[in-house]
């Protein structure tokens, strides 16, 4: 009943004329970084990051999280008008929803996307509303040596299964866990990998290097393989009877439940998030698809869209669970999320409930609102998404490039800084170039000085007894959870490429 009465508090935050504001902006902002390729809801808040410091917490983690609701929203459009996934956990959606287009169903397919993603994301904040209290109430009985295991299982799960190598995820894990390391150390007083640089004795800014790896190293990666001349856009059929017929309906509503039965779980354990879970949605859909219905599959199906939306968007829900109880990010927007709790002093774990009830309430009250608003913005003006593709490809990374810079100087108004994002935004770019995912650098930076924190703790307590680690039940079931975590990540993989490469998944 309290967290009831909580809820409410927080819906009459977020009623208040000027938090609906921000959560337009944040929603509508979203949705055109969702729809454009190449900018995802990870860039966009590591943009805004440093241009938000003058907001209240509650305002900018409203516009964050309406930003990350709506890039889920938006990346369905460019995947079914373009076959051009403007978000990784769209790409499913471009196998059946770009045929859709092409046969003159492009209205359908964008309806049930927008309709699903509603469905789903309402549903999965309903669950968040329930499940996030009891974890967090568990989540306080934890010892410092069961925080460590969560982070060590963090570190191995998000390492291993962010990108299609286990080894080059490592490896982008390690980078993120060195740079966490540089500056002072807060137990000795003693520099560490400064290189005599006084600049570098605070450590380096998580904003720095998230915009240099999310907006300017993918905006280099983006323009080096930009096409010339203007994108090839599908028209989309006028007026909303060609939304969805009888038919459409009576086949999308019981993939859309689906879709949120799969995607919420998924996205509350650290296994791909999203990504993975509409790939689970489209194998289930055409596995239960009738005999005349799975052929359709490949060429088309209404299912095959509006499954894996529904779990894009309930998974990016889930996503929220382990970061608002445990302070775990398990995507790279979750990552950049909690940067934006930590500029604010916020740390993110069991105690936020009990010391920030008011700042989490209005952020799940605004998840509610947004996805009514979503529903709106998606569904009748579809025909101004479809004109935001039309701009030129390079007016847009030069002003990302140019805001990076800008709001990376004034974090400090130290040049450093930005000498700083242009290396890093340079090693963004190598790394995408050669297959090696940025989300673990960006996980490793933020979580390795708390791991190094809660290890030496947990040392002190036992008097260096390193066994102390293993004592007790929960850090060995999160130790065991890892291995579990792995097969059935290496599991997922493999059903995913088998979905890329079979006749009805073929790209």
């Amino acid at each position: 009943m309290d967290d009831f009465q909580a809820l409410m508090d927080g819906f009459a935050t977020v009623m208040h004329p000027v938090f609906l504001l921000y959560a337009l902006f944040g929603v509508f902002i979203g949705t055109a970084v969702g729809v454009l390729p190449g900018i995802g809801p990870a860039m966009t808040i590591a943009l805004l990051l440093p241009l938000t410091y003058s907001l209240e917490p509650t305002a900018a983690i409203i516009v964050f999280a309406g930003i990350y609701y709506g890039g889920m929203y938006g990346g369905s459009t460019t995947s079914i008008l373009l076959n051009t996934p403007g978000e990784s956990a769209s790409i499913v959606t471009a196998l059946e929803g770009n045929k859709m287009a092409r046969a003159g169903r492009g209205a359908a397919a964008l309806a049930t996307a927008a309709i699903g993603s509603f469905v789903a994301g309402t549903l999965a904040t309903v669950a968040l509303t329930f499940v996030a209290p009891f974890v967090a109430r568990m989540a306080v009985q934890l010892g410092e040596p069961d925080y460590f295991a969560l982070m060590v299982v963090a570190f191995i799960t998000v390492g291993a299964l962010l990108g299609s190598s286990v080894p080059r995820g490592l490896a982008s894990l390690a980078l993120g866990l060195f740079l966490g390391l540089v500056g002072t150390d807060t137990l000795t007083g003693q520099q560490r990998f400064t290189f005599g640089v006084p600049n570098l004795a605070d450590g380096i800014d998580v904003v720095v290097v998230a915009v240099g790896l999310f907006a300017v190293g993918e905006a280099l990666y983006v323009g080096s393989r930009m096409r010339h001349g203007p994108p090839e856009i599908i028209p989309v059929e006028k007026g909303w009877r060609s939304w969805m017929k009888r038919d459409d309906w009576r086949r999308s509503w019981k993939p859309w439940l689906r879709g949120a039965a799969v995607g919420f779980p998924v996205g509350t354990i650290p296994a791909g998030g999203a990504d993975v879970a509409t790939f689970l949605s489209y194998a289930a859909e055409r596995r239960l698809a009738g005999k005349e219905r799975r052929g359709q599959f490949g060429r088309g199906a209404i299912e095959g869209v509006a499954g894996p939306e529904a779990a894009n968007n309930a998974a990016a829900s889930g996503v929220l669970v382990p970061l608002l109880t445990l302070g775990l990010p398990t995507t790279a927007t979750a990552a950049i999320i909690l940067v934006a709790f930590q500029s604010y002093a916020i740390q993110p774990g069991p105690l936020l409930m009990v010391n920030e009830p008011a700042l989490v309430w209005a952020l799940v009250a605004s998840l509610y609102v947004g996805n009514v608003m979503l529903l709106v913005l998606n569904l009748p003006l579809v025909g101004m998404w479809v004109r935001v593709l039309q701009i030129p490809r390079h007016y847009l990374y030069a002003g990302i490039l140019l805001f990076g810079a800008l709001g990376s100087f004034a974090l400090n108004f130290s040049p450093v800084d930005v000498l700083l994002l242009v290396l890093v935004g340079l090693a963004g770019f190598m790394m995408r170039r050669y297959g090696y995912p940025v989300a673990p650098m960006v996980v490793g930076m933020i979580l390795g000085p708390m791991a190094e924190d809660r290890l030496r703790r947990s040392l002190a307590i036992s008097q260096g007894d390193l066994s102390y680690l293993v004592t007790s039940p929960f850090a060995v079931l999160a130790y065991a959870a890892i291995v579990v975590v792995l097969v059935l990540g290496v599991w997922l993989r493999r059903r995913e490429r088998a979905l890329e490469v079979s006749p009805a998944g073929v790209r």
